[in-house]
């Protein structure tokens, strides 16, 4: 776990470094509003929640505190002590993860602690991803207070006509208002640009995600299959599971967990007992993220079938390594006009481009620089930084 450190015995980003006390003072104050980061912040493995939203917004928070921002944020109350920071973010709680009686508690202690979050941090600029009410309640805040508010797409579901990722109709209406009125929107790739145009009649800011490989990070050629995500519905696993009955030659390793609530864990059970019968394929279940992350440096290939995504973070991971990728959405990315990551359609189509993939070296070979050479291109932190600090910069002229 990061080191924590009581609000008390906090330094200022720009403490004894020239030139930055100045810097501070013309910065705005950012707050990432992001409920679920918490444990992927802090490096908490007890806590077993990550998602590539989680992963991205402390990529930005803590990218953002080392070129001398103040950078907040507020997240659910795992326990964790009241303004504490980690890597320059100082945290602010809302309420419990469960906390609260239902129906009732969507007002009382969600509603009620995210406003009085919202006014203890004091931004300049409030930041939040994925779809959820609290787009509504964040441009609704900034708007009677004088501050500036981004939304952030994660899938390009956020953008549809009627949102799957929310539950009730009350929310989706809520988090509609938001889109509308928000100052800025991000999105991930040109899909979810052009349906913010056509769907919300909004103009949106194309950023990149990103992602920071530890040192000596590689591709292993002589490596296994590898899939990591969240064991629900969406991300359509038992598909994985099917290639690996249909390609017993060939390793594969699983990663995930389930959901909370009866519902979710159903549905993960299933596919760890599917998981488990099978010979060829290792089920590791719910890994942290820098566990699951190391398991990306002995994998010859990634596979993704999700049926809907934004930008997978697996996909970052995957590249900046050199691993190949086959997955069933298309994330928009070209080099030389030709895919950086090999498209299906169905199972059938997929079976075959994995086993080219596995026993055609100079096939893997050619797949494995493209990646690698896309990646360092387009995905580095540096890059998504810079984008964002353009953004800040135009918001505050505003």
């Amino acid at each position: 776990m990061q080191a924590i450190f009581e609000p008390t015995s906090l330094p200022s980003p720009a403490d004894g470094v020239p030139g930055v006390r100045e810097r501070c003072a013309t910065l705005p104050h950012v707050c990432f509003v992001a409920p679920a980061t918490w444990p992927v912040l802090a490096g908490d493995a007890a806590i077993p929640v990550v998602g590539g939203a989680e992963v991205q917004q402390k990529l930005i928070a803590t990218g953002l505190a080392r070129r001398g921002y103040r950078v907040s944020m507020i997240c659910l109350d795992y326990g964790q002590p009241e303004g504490a920071q980690v890597d320059g973010v100082r945290v602010y709680k809302m309420h419990k993860p469960d906390e609260g009686i239902p129906v009732l508690r969507f007002l009382h202690p969600r509603l009620t602690s995210l406003w009085r979050a919202l006014k203890r941090v004091d931004a300049d600029i409030y930041y939040q991803r994925t779809a959820a009410p609290h787009t509504g309640f964040i441009a609704a805040f900034c708007a009677l207070h004088g501050r500036r508010s981004i939304y952030a797409g994660a899938s390009d579901d956020d953008f549809a006509t009627h949102t799957q990722e929310i539950r009730y109709a009350r929310d989706r209406l809520i988090f509609r208002y938001g889109l509308r009125n928000v100052d800025r929107i991000i999105v991930q790739n040109p899909v979810q640009r052009a349906r913010v145009r056509a769907n919300h009649g909004r103009e949106s800011t194309l950023i990149a995600n990103c992602y920071a490989p530890p040192a000596q990070a590689r591709a292993d050629c002589a490596g296994y299959v590898l899939w990591v995500g969240a064991l629900r519905a969406q991300k359509r696993p038992e598909m994985f599971l099917e290639l690996a009955r249909l390609l017993p030659r060939y390793r594969f390793v699983m990663i995930g967990g389930g959901d909370r609530g009866r519902r979710g864990e159903a549905y993960a059970q299933g596919i760890r007992v599917a998981a488990q019968a099978l010979p060829n394929l290792e089920f590791k279940g719910f890994l942290p993220y820098p566990q699951a992350d190391r398991h990306f440096d002995g994998a010859r290939l990634l596979v993704s079938t999700s049926l809907c995504e934004g930008f997978p973070n697996t996909f970052l991971q995957a590249w900046a390594r050199g691993v190949p990728t086959v997955g069933f959405v298309d994330p928009g990315v070209r080099r030389d006009g030709r895919p950086v990551s090999l498209i299906v359609a169905e199972t059938g189509q997929a079976k075959d481009e994995v086993e080219r993939l596995m026993s055609d070296d100079d096939a893997w070979r050619d797949a494995s620089q493209r990646a690698l050479a896309h990646f360092d291109a387009c995905h580095s932190v540096d890059s998504a930084l810079d984008s964002y600090e353009r953004e800040f910069q135009e918001l505050m002229r505003a």
